[in-house]
Protein backbone atom coordinates (compact mmCIF):
# COMPACT_ATOMS: atom_id res chain seq x y z
CA UNK A 1 0.00 0.00 0.00
CA UNK A 2 2.63 1.94 -0.76
CA UNK A 3 1.43 4.89 -3.01
CA UNK A 4 4.81 6.61 -4.55
CA UNK A 5 6.98 6.16 -7.65
CA UNK A 6 10.20 4.67 -5.56
CA UNK A 7 11.50 1.29 -5.80
CA UNK A 8 11.69 -0.31 -1.95
CA UNK A 9 15.01 -1.22 -2.46
CA UNK A 10 15.92 2.47 -2.93
CA UNK A 11 13.77 3.56 0.28
CA UNK A 12 15.37 0.48 2.42
CA UNK A 13 18.84 1.51 1.11
CA UNK A 14 19.96 3.26 4.73
CA UNK A 15 19.69 0.50 7.31
CA UNK A 16 20.80 2.86 9.49
CA UNK A 17 19.92 6.60 10.93
CA UNK A 18 21.29 8.81 13.00
CA UNK A 19 18.17 10.54 14.92
CA UNK A 20 17.52 14.04 14.47
CA UNK A 21 17.80 15.62 18.39
CA UNK A 22 17.57 19.25 18.72
CA UNK A 23 20.68 21.61 20.08
CA UNK A 24 22.79 17.93 18.68
CA UNK A 25 22.49 16.74 15.36
CA UNK A 26 23.81 20.03 14.00
CA UNK A 27 25.71 20.25 10.67
CA UNK A 28 29.42 20.04 12.93
CA UNK A 29 27.93 16.67 14.71
CA UNK A 30 26.81 15.52 11.51
CA UNK A 31 30.64 16.17 9.76
CA UNK A 32 31.85 14.10 12.79
CA UNK A 33 29.46 11.09 12.22
CA UNK A 34 30.12 11.22 8.54
CA UNK A 35 33.83 10.38 9.48
CA UNK A 36 32.72 7.42 11.03
CA UNK A 37 30.12 6.27 9.20
CA UNK A 38 29.82 7.07 5.26
CA UNK A 39 26.40 4.95 4.34
CA UNK A 40 24.09 5.83 7.01
CA UNK A 41 21.28 8.50 6.88
CA UNK A 42 22.02 11.48 9.22
CA UNK A 43 19.23 13.96 9.44
CA UNK A 44 19.21 17.46 10.97
CA UNK A 45 17.69 19.32 13.58
CA UNK A 46 13.93 19.95 13.27
CA UNK A 47 13.39 23.11 11.36
CA UNK A 48 10.14 24.98 11.59
CA UNK A 49 8.46 25.30 7.90
CA UNK A 50 6.71 28.47 9.04
CA UNK A 51 10.33 29.76 10.08
CA UNK A 52 11.61 29.18 6.66
CA UNK A 53 8.68 30.89 4.95
CA UNK A 54 9.57 34.23 7.35
CA UNK A 55 13.23 33.42 7.74
CA UNK A 56 15.60 35.88 6.07
CA UNK A 57 18.78 34.10 6.07
CA UNK A 58 17.70 30.61 4.63
CA UNK A 59 21.20 29.49 4.35
CA UNK A 60 21.54 29.17 7.76
CA UNK A 61 18.73 27.14 8.47
CA UNK A 62 19.26 24.89 5.14
CA UNK A 63 22.97 24.87 4.13
CA UNK A 64 25.19 21.32 4.72
CA UNK A 65 28.66 20.83 3.68
CA UNK A 66 28.36 18.02 0.48
CA UNK A 67 30.29 15.60 2.36
CA UNK A 68 27.12 15.00 4.85
CA UNK A 69 25.32 12.93 1.96
CA UNK A 70 22.90 11.05 2.60
CA UNK A 71 21.05 14.18 4.20
CA UNK A 72 17.36 14.22 5.28
CA UNK A 73 15.86 17.29 6.65
CA UNK A 74 13.32 17.15 9.63
CA UNK A 75 10.67 19.88 8.99
CA UNK A 76 8.03 20.28 11.48
CA UNK A 77 4.81 22.29 10.84
CA UNK A 78 1.04 21.72 9.99
CA UNK A 79 0.30 23.95 7.17
CA UNK A 80 0.38 21.98 3.80
CA UNK A 81 1.45 24.73 1.85
CA UNK A 82 3.65 26.11 3.93
CA UNK A 83 5.46 22.83 4.58
CA UNK A 84 5.37 21.85 0.72
CA UNK A 85 7.48 25.67 0.29
CA UNK A 86 9.96 24.18 2.14
CA UNK A 87 9.70 20.98 0.63
CA UNK A 88 10.53 22.65 -2.96
CA UNK A 89 13.20 24.26 -0.81
CA UNK A 90 14.82 21.10 0.58
CA UNK A 91 14.75 20.00 -2.89
CA UNK A 92 16.47 22.94 -4.39
CA UNK A 93 19.00 23.07 -1.47
CA UNK A 94 20.48 19.49 -2.50
CA UNK A 95 18.48 17.13 0.45
CA UNK A 96 18.01 13.62 -0.21
CA UNK A 97 15.00 13.20 1.31
CA UNK A 98 12.35 15.06 3.66
CA UNK A 99 10.72 13.83 6.83
CA UNK A 100 7.98 14.85 8.65
CA UNK A 101 8.34 15.24 12.80
CA UNK A 102 5.46 13.24 13.86
CA UNK A 103 6.86 12.44 17.24
CA UNK A 104 8.23 15.73 19.04
CA UNK A 105 5.58 15.99 22.30
CA UNK A 106 7.28 19.37 23.41
CA UNK A 107 4.67 21.90 24.96
CA UNK A 108 6.18 24.54 22.63
CA UNK A 109 6.08 22.63 19.54
CA UNK A 110 2.12 20.95 20.40
CA UNK A 111 1.34 24.91 21.06
CA UNK A 112 2.63 24.90 17.49
CA UNK A 113 -0.12 22.29 16.28
CA UNK A 114 2.41 19.91 15.06
CA UNK A 115 4.95 17.65 16.26
CA UNK A 116 3.13 14.62 18.25
CA UNK A 117 -0.24 16.30 18.58
CA UNK A 118 -0.75 15.24 15.39
CA UNK A 119 -1.26 11.62 15.54
CA UNK A 120 -4.48 13.02 16.48
CA UNK A 121 -5.17 14.37 13.27
CA UNK A 122 -4.11 12.02 10.69
CA UNK A 123 -6.45 13.55 7.72
CA UNK A 124 -4.01 16.87 8.31
CA UNK A 125 -1.11 14.73 8.07
CA UNK A 126 -2.25 13.13 4.74
CA UNK A 127 -3.25 16.48 3.46
CA UNK A 128 0.44 17.20 4.40
CA UNK A 129 2.06 14.60 3.10
CA UNK A 130 0.11 14.99 -0.50
CA UNK A 131 0.48 18.72 -0.73
CA UNK A 132 4.66 18.25 -0.20
CA UNK A 133 4.83 14.94 -2.56
CA UNK A 134 3.56 17.22 -5.40
CA UNK A 135 5.66 19.84 -5.19
CA UNK A 136 9.03 17.87 -4.82
CA UNK A 137 10.48 14.43 -6.56
CA UNK A 138 12.56 13.37 -3.52
CA UNK A 139 11.19 10.66 -0.77
CA UNK A 140 8.89 12.15 1.97
CA UNK A 141 9.13 9.86 5.14
CA UNK A 142 7.40 10.48 8.57
CA UNK A 143 8.68 9.63 12.41
CA UNK A 144 5.97 9.38 14.80
CA UNK A 145 5.19 7.42 17.97
CA UNK A 146 3.09 4.50 18.68
CA UNK A 147 0.15 6.65 19.78
CA UNK A 148 -0.64 9.75 21.77
CA UNK A 149 -2.29 9.99 25.58
CA UNK A 150 -5.43 7.37 24.81
CA UNK A 151 -4.92 7.65 21.20
CA UNK A 152 -2.14 4.47 21.24
CA UNK A 153 -4.28 1.32 20.33
CA UNK A 154 -3.04 -1.09 17.86
CA UNK A 155 -5.88 -0.72 15.98
CA UNK A 156 -5.93 3.16 15.79
CA UNK A 157 -1.75 2.87 14.94
CA UNK A 158 -2.45 0.90 11.97
CA UNK A 159 -5.19 3.03 10.47
CA UNK A 160 -2.91 6.27 10.97
CA UNK A 161 -0.04 4.80 9.04
CA UNK A 162 -2.63 3.56 6.40
CA UNK A 163 -3.71 6.61 5.76
CA UNK A 164 -0.81 8.30 5.56
CA UNK A 165 0.55 5.46 2.84
CA UNK A 166 -2.15 6.08 0.76
CA UNK A 167 -1.19 10.06 1.20
CA UNK A 168 2.38 8.92 -0.06
CA UNK A 169 4.49 9.14 2.41
CA UNK A 170 7.75 6.65 1.77
CA UNK A 171 9.06 5.11 4.91
CA UNK A 172 8.06 4.69 8.40
CA UNK A 173 10.14 5.61 11.57
CA UNK A 174 8.10 4.54 14.26
CA UNK A 175 9.60 5.45 18.18
CA UNK A 176 8.51 2.37 19.85
CA UNK A 177 6.74 4.56 22.41
CA UNK A 178 3.43 6.08 23.00
CA UNK A 179 3.85 9.49 23.97
CA UNK A 180 1.67 11.57 27.15
CA UNK A 181 1.39 15.14 25.58
CA UNK A 182 -0.07 16.32 29.04
CA UNK A 183 2.09 15.07 32.37
CA UNK A 184 5.37 14.29 30.69
CA UNK A 185 8.19 16.53 29.51
CA UNK A 186 10.12 15.69 26.33
CA UNK A 187 13.06 13.96 28.27
CA UNK A 188 10.26 12.05 30.16
CA UNK A 189 8.80 10.75 27.12
CA UNK A 190 11.98 9.45 25.95
CA UNK A 191 12.11 7.10 29.19
CA UNK A 192 9.04 6.89 30.79
CA UNK A 193 6.72 4.93 28.44
CA UNK A 194 8.10 1.57 28.03
CA UNK A 195 9.22 0.31 24.68
CA UNK A 196 7.30 -2.00 22.66
CA UNK A 197 9.08 -3.25 19.99
CA UNK A 198 6.52 -6.06 19.30
CA UNK A 199 3.51 -3.80 18.73
CA UNK A 200 6.14 -2.22 15.82
CA UNK A 201 6.20 -5.76 14.71
CA UNK A 202 3.02 -6.52 14.45
CA UNK A 203 2.44 -3.31 12.14
CA UNK A 204 5.42 -4.38 10.02
CA UNK A 205 3.86 -8.34 9.87
CA UNK A 206 0.41 -6.85 8.94
CA UNK A 207 1.66 -4.69 6.32
CA UNK A 208 4.70 -6.12 4.61
CA UNK A 209 5.04 -4.21 2.13
CA UNK A 210 5.52 -1.10 4.04
CA UNK A 211 9.17 0.26 4.71
CA UNK A 212 9.37 0.63 8.13
CA UNK A 213 12.42 1.74 10.62
CA UNK A 214 12.51 1.46 14.47
CA UNK A 215 13.28 3.60 16.47
CA UNK A 216 13.79 3.97 20.26
CA UNK A 217 16.04 1.82 22.96
CA UNK A 218 18.99 0.97 20.67
CA UNK A 219 22.40 1.67 21.99
CA UNK A 220 24.96 -0.81 20.26
CA UNK A 221 25.84 -2.30 16.87
CA UNK A 222 24.37 -5.47 18.23
CA UNK A 223 21.06 -4.07 18.64
CA UNK A 224 20.51 -2.66 15.26
CA UNK A 225 21.91 -6.09 14.04
CA UNK A 226 18.97 -7.85 15.87
CA UNK A 227 16.49 -5.19 14.23
CA UNK A 228 17.42 -5.49 11.34
CA UNK A 229 16.05 -9.18 11.40
CA UNK A 230 12.83 -8.07 11.55
CA UNK A 231 12.62 -4.15 10.42
CA UNK A 232 13.54 -2.62 6.91
CA UNK A 233 16.15 0.09 8.92
CA UNK A 234 17.00 0.93 12.62
CA UNK A 235 17.63 4.67 13.52
CA UNK A 236 20.13 5.56 16.96
CA UNK A 237 19.65 8.76 18.65
CA UNK A 238 21.52 9.38 21.80
CA UNK A 239 23.39 6.93 21.82
CA UNK A 240 25.35 8.13 18.97
CA UNK A 241 25.60 11.34 20.14
CA UNK A 242 26.65 10.70 23.53
CA UNK A 243 29.05 7.69 22.40
CA UNK A 244 30.05 8.38 18.50
CA UNK A 245 33.30 6.00 18.54
CA UNK A 246 31.00 3.37 19.46
CA UNK A 247 29.64 3.26 16.25
CA UNK A 248 33.31 3.18 14.08
CA UNK A 249 32.05 -0.25 12.57
CA UNK A 250 29.09 0.48 11.32
CA UNK A 251 29.61 0.06 7.59
CA UNK A 252 31.33 -2.98 7.75
CA UNK A 253 28.66 -4.71 9.85
CA UNK A 254 25.76 -2.98 9.01
CA UNK A 255 26.78 -2.27 5.19
CA UNK A 256 29.16 -5.06 4.26
CA UNK A 257 31.62 -2.77 2.90
CA UNK A 258 35.38 -2.86 3.49
CA UNK A 259 36.07 -0.33 5.96
CA UNK A 260 39.83 0.72 7.71
CA UNK A 261 40.29 1.16 11.07
CA UNK A 262 39.48 4.07 12.48
CA UNK A 263 40.97 5.44 15.52
CA UNK A 264 39.68 8.74 17.94
CA UNK A 265 43.39 10.75 16.71
CA UNK A 266 42.60 9.96 12.79
CA UNK A 267 38.55 10.93 12.54
CA UNK A 268 39.78 14.12 14.54
CA UNK A 269 41.94 14.65 11.52
CA UNK A 270 39.62 14.21 9.28
CA UNK A 271 37.76 16.94 10.45
CA UNK A 272 40.45 19.72 10.81
CA UNK A 273 40.30 21.28 7.30
CA UNK A 274 36.63 21.73 7.78
CA UNK A 275 37.40 23.41 11.50
CA UNK A 276 39.62 25.67 9.25
CA UNK A 277 36.91 26.07 6.99
CA UNK A 278 34.53 27.27 9.67
CA UNK A 279 36.62 29.51 11.28
CA UNK A 280 37.53 31.34 8.41
CA UNK A 281 34.03 31.83 7.87
CA UNK A 282 34.31 33.18 11.35
CA UNK A 283 32.61 29.82 13.28
CA UNK A 284 34.34 29.73 16.95
CA UNK A 285 36.28 26.03 17.36
CA UNK A 286 33.84 25.05 19.74
CA UNK A 287 31.13 24.73 18.34
CA UNK A 288 32.97 21.79 16.35
CA UNK A 289 34.61 20.81 19.73
CA UNK A 290 31.57 20.05 21.59
CA UNK A 291 30.92 17.33 19.65
CA UNK A 292 34.51 15.94 19.15
CA UNK A 293 34.91 16.14 23.15
CA UNK A 294 32.27 12.58 22.99
CA UNK A 295 34.98 11.18 21.14
CA UNK A 296 37.28 10.80 23.55
CA UNK A 297 36.28 8.05 26.50
CA UNK A 298 37.00 4.89 27.69
CA UNK A 299 40.26 5.29 27.32
CA UNK A 300 43.35 6.24 29.57
CA UNK A 301 43.45 9.96 30.41
CA UNK A 302 40.37 10.15 28.81
CA UNK A 303 39.35 13.00 31.46
CA UNK A 304 42.40 15.12 31.00
CA UNK A 305 42.00 15.51 27.10
CA UNK A 306 38.11 16.31 27.67
CA UNK A 307 38.80 18.77 29.53
CA UNK A 308 41.87 20.29 27.73
CA UNK A 309 39.64 20.58 24.45
CA UNK A 310 36.60 21.99 26.48
CA UNK A 311 39.11 24.64 27.91
CA UNK A 312 41.06 26.03 25.21
CA UNK A 313 38.52 25.49 22.45
CA UNK A 314 36.34 27.93 24.17
CA UNK A 315 38.66 30.99 24.13
CA UNK A 316 38.14 33.28 21.82
CA UNK A 317 41.09 32.90 19.43
CA UNK A 318 40.81 29.07 19.95
CA UNK A 319 42.36 27.78 16.27
CA UNK A 320 42.88 24.24 14.87
CA UNK A 321 46.23 23.72 16.59
CA UNK A 322 43.97 22.52 19.62
CA UNK A 323 42.43 19.99 17.44
CA UNK A 324 46.28 18.83 16.21
CA UNK A 325 47.73 18.83 19.50
CA UNK A 326 44.96 16.19 20.95
CA UNK A 327 44.91 14.12 18.17
CA UNK A 328 48.77 13.97 18.05
CA UNK A 329 48.25 13.30 21.72
CA UNK A 330 45.78 10.60 20.97
CA UNK A 331 47.80 9.21 18.23
CA UNK A 332 50.35 9.05 20.22
CA UNK A 333 48.57 7.14 23.12
CA UNK A 334 47.70 4.36 19.97
CA UNK A 335 44.44 6.35 20.14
Amino acid sequence: MIANSFKKNELAKYRLSIAPMMDCTDRHFRVLMRQITKQSLLYTEMIVAQALHYSKNRNKLLDFDEIEHPISIQLGGDNPNLLAEAAQMAEDWGYDEINLNIGCPSPKVKSGNFGACLMGKPLTVANCIERMKKSCNIPITIKHRLGIDNLDSDEYLMQFVDICSIAGADRFIIHARKAWLNGLNPKENRTIPPLEYERVQKLKNNRPKLIIELNGGIKTINDCIKGLEVFDGVMVGRAAYSHPFIWSTIDSKIYGQQQANLSRSKIIEEIIPYAQKHLDNEGRLWQISKHIINLIENIPNAKILRQELSEKSQTQKADISILKKIAQQLKDAGH
